[in-house]
């Protein structure tokens, strides 16, 4: 039977050892990209959350300085509304930077699923003069802060991927309040935008935009964080801009002036 030489079996173990090195090498290059990208993502998604609220409530702290130039009852209502948009935006970059808690989701549903349009809705309505949404309005904010705290949450929160509300929620009455409040405030803004199109035609087609914008991205949430918080900020924008528009065709009320000067 022939045997290798000496020399031939030393120079095979070399080149199996520069080929297994050579091998963990590629290994080792291979694993740091897709670990480096874990590790990012939920950086990134974090501080685009983080901007869409800062975006958020610089918007909805315009329109309390224009309501107190003006004391519009309508511009209180959509600052409440950005504002609690900018909680659920903020809640995003928590659960983001830190993973999901049963904190973070709480705030996230508050500001999010239960405030937002609801409370948009309401400044629709007081924008045509129904002030008797007003009271209603308060007692319905209350009604939501109690369910947000007090509601019991099932199931654990782990990682920083959007919780969905039916694995964490009963159907009565977290998500219940939040389907009536969402579709009751959605279909006021639509309505009094299509109702006043003529008096303020740029205004309301970009709030409608914004609300479209805003459903767009609620239907993103299941892709992540990196979906939902560009449309959060963009919608806002749109709203913003929807909201102090000037009417183009109606007389500006007597309080409108004051914006002028």
């Amino acid at each position: 039977m022939d045997a290798a030489s000496p020399g031939a079996r030393a120079t095979a173990d070399a080149a199996t050892r520069v080929a297994s090195n050579a091998t963990g090498r590629r290994a080792t290059r291979g694993m740091v990209p897709s670990t480096v990208q874990r590790n990012t993502v939920p950086r990134v998604d974090a501080l685009l959350a983080f901007a869409a609220a800062l975006v958020t409530l610089r918007l909805s702290g315009d329109l309390v300085r224009r309501y107190r130039r003006r004391r519009a009852p309508e511009l209180a209502a959509w600052a409440a509304g950005l504002g609690a948009y900018s909680l659920a935006a903020g809640a995003l970059a928590w659960g983001a930077a830190a993973g999901w808690s049963d904190a973070a989701f709480r705030v996230y549903y508050l500001g999010g699923a239960l405030l937002t349009a609801a409370l948009l809705g309401v400044g629709s309505l007081l924008l045509v003069r129904k002030r008797w949404v007003a009271p209603v309005a308060l007692v319905y904010v209350g009604i939501a802060v109690g369910v947000a705290l007090a509601v019991p949450l099932h199931g654990a929160f782990s990682g920083t991927e959007i919780p969905e509300a039916q694995d964490i929620l009963d159907f009565w009455p977290a998500r219940v309040v939040a389907l009536v409040g969402n579709s009751l405030g959605t279909l006021a803004v639509v309505g009094v935008a299509l109702a006043t199109l003529r008096a303020r035609p740029v205004g309301n087609v970009l709030i409608l935009i914004g609300i479209t914008v805003a459903g767009i991205g609620s239907g993103l949430a299941g892709l992540g964080i990196g979906a939902l918080a560009p449309a959060i900020a963009i919608a806002a924008v749109l709203l913003y801009l929807g909201f102090v528009a000037p009417a183009s065709f109606a007389k500006p009320r007597p309080h409108e002036h004051a914006d002028h000067h």
